[in-house]
């Protein structure tokens, strides 16, 4: 009997062992469970850095409109260009209208709130901010094209006859206008 008293002692001490310790199986499932869920949250942060971007690019345009409008309203006409080295200049006070004319003028803008990269002022992907006026001929549009070709920054060529923007690409359905 002692010997039978011995063994389910011994067994007893194994059953609490185990009962005390996570089977292999048991941690898989914790850690698949974790892998989701910070998935999720990983998801909902991106998600919300694209909305940050989106709401980021249509500030700096609004900005960017109104100093193209306070431009207009100094110099008669906004500034002639689809570059954005000039269209850079213009708006820092350094460039007239036409292509060639340098002026000693008020920034319009203050380029320490724009991300500026190589003469070109970028928008939150650090891709340039897509600009023209008047570089077509005949232009019929009563104002400038001005926009973000957006998150994934694909841009189908976006004038049409007259200088209208074409909105139609599906390149161009995520692109961020500025006057509209």
């Amino acid at each position: 009997m002692r010997i039978r008293v011995q063994s389910l002692s011994t067994l007893n001490s194994q059953l609490s062992t185990r009962a005390r310790a996570f089977t292999l199986l048991e941690l898989l499932a914790a850690i698949t469970i974790i892998a989701i869920l910070a998935g999720i949250v990983i998801g909902a942060g991106r998600r919300a850095s694209e909305t940050g971007k989106i709401a980021r690019a249509r500030a700096e345009l609004a900005v960017l409109g109104a100093a193209l409008e306070d431009y207009r309203r100094a110099y008669g006409d906004y500034p002639r260009t689809d570059d954005e080295a000039q269209l850079l200049r213009a708006l820092l006070g350094q460039r007239g209208p036409a292509s060639d004319a340098a002026i000693a003028g008020r920034a319009l803008i203050e380029a320490a709130r724009f991300n500026i990269v190589a003469e070109a002022l970028r928008d939150p992907w650090d891709r340039p901010y897509v600009y023209a006026y008047k570089t077509q001929n005949p232009w019929t549009n009563s104002s400038y094209v001005l926009y973000s070709a957006g998150p994934d920054g694909a841009d189908a060529p976006a004038l049409l006859a007259g200088g209208f923007p074409d909105v139609a690409p599906a390149a161009n359905l995520d692109n961020i206008p500025a006057n509209r």
